[in-house]
């Protein structure tokens, strides 16, 4: 509606001008070498305008011609560079595609049309990668190095090379490098954060887990748990060096930030333990008991009481079970306690309950055993150790990744090299029905604390029932 008035004011314009003109005619007289031109004045201002137009052409199409070449040079410059993003994009697309045929034609053809490197050398580093050409892949990488635009995705190219290689010594420093360029990405705070675990770097693994816990790599309840995991690991390692005050700190901070991390628990009482504050560790137990009973607790909180009197540590364990007393592990707990100090009604009643709670494999071997003590039934107990036989095997501690059960818990699978992957469950099958090649891998892991004793562990580290001595 504008431009319509606009148009119309100018047509009223010109219309003015031009009845102005009709109403006051005059001439215009040009004297020229001896020539006179006289014309009318609204003749004369058509004229003017003619030849201005007439110059304006003549301007436009000198320019045309002068500036063909240059023009005809810009065009085919553009056509190059759409020809050369078309194959870039159709390189990219069979790359996702996994046709690296394509994606290798494409990267050279978008090569030869494109002048820039960056976009054509990860083409090209990728359909080396689809055809299986490692080598000219890393050379592509490496080649991107040199350009602070491309130094990024070159780190990460090559670190995904080497993480697929199993060379964790050079992704680790790869890491480092890609981190120094961009400290905030969270993917690789996350690959940074477990190639550092996995080496066995527990205190630049734990600054490297808070960073990626605050870029949202990790959820922080994930990032509790592996704290935790890195800090019983420092204990670890600082009880090698002889450093038992460490030791010891390291533990009771991992146990604080996860009560019920039974690993936490279990080292944080033994270290208590051998410093001589006996409470403490019963308490730092009990503490985890109230969470998560377990068969490890069970064990520690035994060399807590190996001093008193059997009768003693019976009342102890009864106390322990109240912490959880409607948990199998309780029963269990008391039951062992009883039967070490010859009570065997009150053994017989709790592994009754634990049996109708929850059949084990524990379970029917601690019945064999009172049945050998008490009545010395040899009859009875194999029946019962045939029961355990055909039984569900009892949980252990199993690697998450790789399946593979490990006789005590550790920070590393000493099978697969995953961190933070054990976990206590019942293996998927049961063992005593696999044959050896199905069966899960037993890892014997190397603590700096004993393992002898400790509930689903045998001589020569191979899985026996729950409790079982």
């Amino acid at each position: 509606m504008t431009r319509a008035i606009w148009f119309i004011i100018k047509v009223a314009i010109v219309v003015a001008i031009a009845v102005w003109l009709a109403n006051h005619p005059g001439t215009v007289a040009i004297n020229w070498q001896g020539y006179v031109v006289e014309t009318g004045f609204g003749i004369a201002i058509l004229i003017g305008v003619a030849a201005l137009m007439a110059g304006i052409v003549l301007y436009r199409l000198a320019r045309a011609i002068l500036g063909a070449p240059r023009n005809f040079g810009r065009y085919r410059r553009s056509r190059r560079r759409e020809r050369g993003y078309q194959a870039l994009t159709r390189g990219m697309v069979a790359v996702a595609a996994g046709d690296a045929t394509t994606a290798r034609k494409m990267a050279r053809k978008a090569d030869g049309l494109l002048n820039e490197p960056p976009l054509t050398m990860l083409l090209s580093a990728q359909a080396a990668q689809l055809q299986g050409d490692d080598r000219a892949a890393k050379e592509y990488f490496t080649a991107m190095l040199d350009r602070p635009e491309t130094a990024f995705l070159g780190l990460r190219g090559l670190l995904t090379q080497s993480l697929k290689a199993g060379d964790r010594v050079e992704a680790l420093q790869l890491a480092r490098r890609a981190q120094s360029l961009q400290p905030n990405t969270p993917w690789l705070l996350g690959t940074l954060y477990d190639l550092e675990a996995r080496s066995g770097e527990w205190a630049a693994a734990e600054g490297t887990l808070q960073q990626a816990v605050q870029a949202g790599a990790i959820n922080p309840d994930d990032g509790r748990r592996h704290r935790a995991t890195l800090l019983l690991e420092r204990s670890f390692e600082a009880e090698r060096r002889g450093r038992s005050d460490s030791a010891l700190s390291h533990a009771q901070a991992a146990h604080d930030l996860l009560s019920g991390f039974v690993p936490a628990a279990a080292r944080a009482a033994r270290l208590q333990m051998a410093i001589g504050k006996h409470k403490n560790a019963a308490k730092t137990i009990e503490r985890c008991w109230r969470v998560n009973p377990h068969p490890d607790l069970t064990s520690a909180y035994r060399e807590v009481v190996s001093s008193y009197d059997p009768m003693t540590r019976v009342k102890l364990f009864e106390k322990l079970r109240n912490h959880a007393p409607n948990d199998v592990e309780s029963l269990l707990a008391v039951a062992r306690a009883a039967l070490d100090a010859q009570l065997w009604g009150e053994a017989r009643a709790h592994l009754t309950k634990a049996l109708e709670m929850r059949p084990s494999r524990r379970v029917f071997q601690l019945l064999a055993e009172l049945e050998r003590a008490e009545r010395q039934d040899e009859e009875a107990a194999r029946a019962w150790l045939a029961q355990a036989a055909n039984a569900p095997a009892d949980a252990a501690w199993t690697c998450t990744a790789c399946n593979a059960v490990s006789p005590s818990w550790g920070g590393l699978c000493g099978h697969c090299g995953a961190f933070d992957s054990l976990e206590w469950k019942a293996p998927t099958v049961s063992m005593s029905l696999m044959s050896p090649e199905a069966a899960p891998t037993v890892i014997t892991h190397q603590a700096t604390e004993p393992v002898t004793g400790q509930p689903g562990v045998a001589p020569g580290g191979q899985i026996a029932p729950q409790g079982a001595t």
